[in-house]
């Protein structure tokens, strides 16, 4: 964020408590990874700078937007700790100042607490009135990892809960000079806010294990295809075809805590959460489902491969990261594991420790697994070949959750399988797809 906004010509101080995070804004360096953020940073490092010094970066700008972690309680909630801290700081600092603020909440929290918990908290440490003498907002983001400086400038919606309405127009102002289309802004209350929030996730992740049910399904019956079914089902507007893929379940540091935390503000509430609960479920099924593929093919001294430990391509984050998984459950059932990432090793070996073996290239590794899973859609796994097989002999399983391989290739030198394909399936798929193509001109 603070590079998109310096990149559109605004002024921005950023703050962190992490002395490492802050000389690297300083030195025109990304603290994380992320595609095309180093970039950014360099080009507009004349209005972009980064001090531990809360005090001195409310004064000298309008806006606040408080970004900090809000980790998972016990039971699912998301913790207010991290938000408090900072408005203790950010509103001594109000307190100073003699002209109106915008404090933007855009860390992810559970429906009542920008109104309920950080409103009078802010109130309490400045000695000011929200709506008055402050604005405050809630504003959460709908970016995903390795796509985050474009869906920031290209956002499908703004999602403003606002505390009065020159708080919201304000803030709709200020993205309507970054957004390069023209995305709907919708302004509501606090809580209109958090909860659509939370139900986007909760929606899109319950599109994810609904079609890795399906493929599931589609698994049991010769001839069934998820592709062609998912394919068509998608064309129906009131469905739509985005996160309708039979593959893997989903991960990362959103997409899970967010279902598990719809689900505790439903119970809470009185309401029982059985989608919600059921789309938690089918994803916790994915690894485990996966893992006994490939455990029932290998014998005790072979090897079983997992390709992709990011929990999807483009970032190193392995936070619930399917690939993860499915090592550590082949690992505890006693099966050596070797896996490859192109952004994630020293994640994962953090994770794993010195259980698996780890490979320096996709091709080594798949030359190492007498089976193996493509369980990460990296654009540089298409370009595996049969000659980088430990075997051509049809021995070597080879599980391609992604079809990201070339079937003909594949298929008369080894035992070549993708996810959500009935067992006499591959002979149809042409004709079905044929079918399906000529059906939609």
């Amino acid at each position: 964020m603070a590079a998109v906004m310096a990149h559109k010509g605004h002024t921005v101080v950023g703050v962190d408590v992490n002395p490492e995070y802050v000389a690297a804004i300083n030195d025109g360096r990304p603290p994380v990874e992320e595609p095309g953020l180093a970039q950014m940073i360099s080009v507009n490092r004349v209005r972009l700078s980064a001090t531990p010094d809360y005090e001195m970066a409310v004064l000298n700008t309008d806006a606040t937007f408080i970004m900090v972690p809000t980790p998972s309680s016990e039971d699912g909630r998301f913790s207010m700790r991290l938000v408090l801290a900072a408005a203790e700081r950010i509103g001594a600092a109000l307190k100073q100042k003699d002209h109106w603020h915008l404090v933007v909440l855009s860390s992810t929290v559970m429906p009542g607490s920008t109104g309920g918990v950080l409103a009078p908290a802010l109130e309490a440490y400045s000695g000011k009135k929200c709506g008055q003498d402050f604005g405050l907002c809630y504003n959460p983001e709908f970016i995903a990892l390795g796509t985050v400086i474009n869906d920031m400038l290209r956002p499908d919606m703004i999602l403003i809960g606002e505390s009065d309405p020159r708080s919201g127009k304000t803030l709709e102002l200020l993205y309507t000079g970054v957004c390069e289309n023209n995305p709907r802004i919708n302004r509501m209350n606090y809580v209109n806010a958090e909860l659509t929030k939370l139900s986007v996730n909760t929606f899109v992740t319950t599109k994810i294990s609904y079609a890795n049910m399906l493929a599931e399904v589609c698994e049991t019956l010769p001839g069934a295809d998820v592709d062609v079914v998912t394919q068509a089902i998608g064309c129906d507007t009131r469905i739509g075809r985005k996160y309708l893929r039979g593959a893997m379940g989903y991960g990362g540091p959103c997409f899970p805590r967010d279902n598990v935390a719809f689900s505790a503000l439903a119970r809470a509430n009185g309401v029982p959460a059985l989608l919600a609960e059921a789309t938690d479920k089918v994803n916790r099924r994915q690894a485990p489902r996966l893992a006994e593929m490939i455990r029932s093919h290998v014998a005790a001294d072979q090897v079983a491969g997992v390709l992709g430990l990011s929990y999807k391509p483009h970032t190193g984050v392995v936070e619930e990261s399917q690939g993860l998984q499915l090592a550590q459950a082949l690992l505890s059932a006693g099966i050596r594991v070797v896996v490859y990432d192109p952004a994630a090793m020293d994640n994962a070996k953090a994770k794993l420790g010195g259980n698996a073996i780890f490979a320096s290239s996709a091709s080594e590794c798949v030359r190492q697994a007498d089976a193996f899973a493509i369980t990460t859609s990296w654009p540089e796994f298409a370009r595996i070949s049969p000659g980088d097989l430990k075997r051509t002999d049809g021995s070597v399983l080879v599980l391609d959750c992604w079809r990201m391989l070339d079937r003909a290739a594949f298929a008369p030198v080894c035992d070549y399988r993708v996810i959500g394909e009935g067992v006499d399936s591959a002979a149809e798929r042409g004709s079905a797809v044929s079918a399906l193509a000529s059906h939609t001109r």
